[in-house]
């Protein structure tokens, strides 16, 4: 706006200042203000559903695309790792471009390149598009808190951390059910379309809500070229090893050795980037905040953790009892759907200045030690019903640690600091998903071994004493064939089957085993190192002004 100074005379003409830069403009909150937020909410549920939806049934599309298993396992890989990557440098390009256009643009993008996804000829083209969709998926999840945090009131602000904590706790859950329910009612292509009714959704609601903030296309005459070169391979490479690390067999796999020689390298370089550049992509500095250091440790921790408890009931259904993801859908129901309620009045309950959050958050850690202790009874009689109580522990587990660890780590910064923490919080929360795959792979595959090991030993060892008991499998089996070769045969498969099973349960009730002390040992750090923080209100009125 131009503004005219008062004449010092009769004849005098007025001076004319020129027009500052406008700001960022921040609307009276209301109605619109609350659609537009709902609308970048929902974006960011269709970026999750974009990639839990299609890890799910990557069984089914391999085997509607004629994919092998290992090539399969690539078309994750490589979409996780520009996902991951393209969280760490979204802020920027989001302060550069305005929330409204590229929040938009994004959305569009990743929902466009959904279309042609199950039409790809060959897996190197499918892995192409889906490296670019995995990118502008990673780009709504960090624009979502600082929306939450800039829009938002001070005093309902803990709902809108909330609101996005609803990413890790109701979207991963409901990925397996949209999964079960768009390929067995609708089809294998809608695995990669069912995205786009709702995107359509999600930018009409942005385009009516969000402030059409001006463009700053004045930062990139300090844009971190530097940074963007060398960190985004450093941490896609990263990426990649923890998907493929386990079936490459680690370090002796020179891909994987290559990679993250490289990669870390690269990494290396890029925080050292970080900590020096004028205008970095988050700030190295944060991590001397005890509250940081204990918010981002716990969020890792306890993403990892939520992942991998809702990864055992799905393999051992699935390996054991041979249920279809339709048939396994009810168990993550019933952690989604109590999130709807259950994330709202955790935040409520946060939201007092009478409480303190890192009890909460203990409280928290202790509801899913309690899941992972039910857990340690599993045997391969249990069915998918023995495993409600274990989720029914964690509907009140997951929102009493997520929504605390999120206060601890944006509540004690400024505004200022807001997109330089999001993309660091955002970048960990992806890379918690890459690390619980990598930890339950090996640890499955490794402790599945060991005790298919030991079962076999323990039945050669005492194989004359069991001769006398009889041998019931092939007794069961000879009724079957009169050929005793075809029924010996066919009771040394049911056999080996038996110990599959059980060797399988016996490794999940170590993993069980291995998430209590962990839920523990975080419940204990988080009461010790990081200090308490208040959650915000509105200045008073009679505050003076400094």
């Amino acid at each position: 706006m131009n503004t005219a100074a008062p004449a010092q005379g009769g004849g005098a003409a007025p001076v004319i200042h020129a027009a500052p830069p406008r700001p960022s403009y921040i609307p009276p909150f209301g109605l619109r203000t609350v659609i537009g937020c709902l609308g970048m909410l929902l974006a960011v549920h269709v970026a999750g559903f974009n990639e839990h939806v299609t890890e799910i049934g990557l069984s089914d599309i391999r085997g509607a695309m004629h994919i092998g298993h290992d090539e399969g396992t690539w078309v994750i890989a490589i979409y996780e790792a520009f996902n991951i990557a393209a969280m760490a440098f979204t802020p920027w390009f989001y302060m550069t471009f305005s929330i409204y256009r590229f929040s938009i643009f994004m959305t569009a993008a990743m929902a466009l390149l959904s279309i042609p996804a199950p039409f790809m000829p060959d897996v190197t083209s499918l892995c192409i598009l889906r490296a670019f969709q995995g990118l502008t998926a990673g780009c709504l999840p960090p624009v979502l808190m600082t929306v939450m945090l800039k829009y938002l009131p001070p005093e309902i602000r803990v709902f809108g951390i909330g609101g996005y904590a609803m990413s890790a706790t109701f979207g991963p859950n409901l990925g397996l059910p949209l999964e079960a329910f768009w390929f067995e009612r609708m089809g294998w292509h809608w695995l990669y379309w069912e995205i786009i009714p709702t995107a359509v959704l999600a930018i009409a609601m942005m385009a009516y809500g969000l402030p059409k903030d001006p463009m700053h296309f004045e930062r990139f005459e300090k844009f971190n070229w530097l940074g963007l070169l060398v960190g985004l391979p450093a941490i896609c490479s990263l990426v990649i090893v923890l998907y493929q690390g386990d079936r490459l067999d680690w370090f002796r796999s020179s891909v994987i050795t290559d990679l993250t020689f490289w990669g870390g390298a690269a990494f290396i370089v890029f925080v050292i980037n970080e900590a020096f550049h004028p205008s970095p992509y988050f700030r190295i500095q944060y991590w001397r905040s005890r509250n940081i250091q204990a918010a981002l440790l716990s969020l890792v921790g306890i993403l990892a953790i939520c992942a991998i408890m809702g990864d055992i009931p799905a393999t051992y259904l699935s390996a054991v009892r041979g249920y279809r993801p339709i048939q396994t859908a009810p168990v993550s129901l019933v952690v989604a759907l109590p999130q709807l309620i259950m994330l709202p009045l955790i935040a409520a309950f946060c939201n007092s200045r009478k409480v303190d959050c890192r009890f909460v958050l203990a409280g928290g850690m202790l509801c899913l030690a309690a899941s992972a202790w039910l857990g340690t009874w599993l045997t391969v009689d249990w069915v998918r019903d023995n495993f409600y109580p274990l989720q029914i522990l964690q509907v009140f587990g997951q929102p009493m640690t997520v929504i605390p660890t999120l206060m601890l780590a944006t509540l004690a910064m400024g505004p200022a600091d807001g997109p330089f923490i999001s993309g660091m919080v955002n970048m960990l929360k992806g890379l918690a998903n890459a690390v619980a795959y990598a930890l339950f792979a090996a640890l499955t595959r490794r402790r599945e071994q060991y005790h298919s090991t030991m079962l076999l030993d323990h039945h050669g060892t005492h194989g004359l004493a069991l001769q006398g008991m009889g041998n019931p499998i092939t007794q069961q089996l000879s009724v079957t064939s009169p050929d005793s070769a075809h029924v010996a045969r066919n009771s040394l498969q049911v056999f080996h089957t038996y110990v599959h099973e059980q060797a399988l349960v016996l490794a999940l009730n170590d993993i069980y085993y291995v998430l209590i002390w962990v839920c523990l040992g975080y419940a204990c750090m988080n009461l010790v190192l990081p200090r308490r923080v208040y959650p915000p209100r509105a200045p008073s009125a009679n505050t003076p002004a400094r």
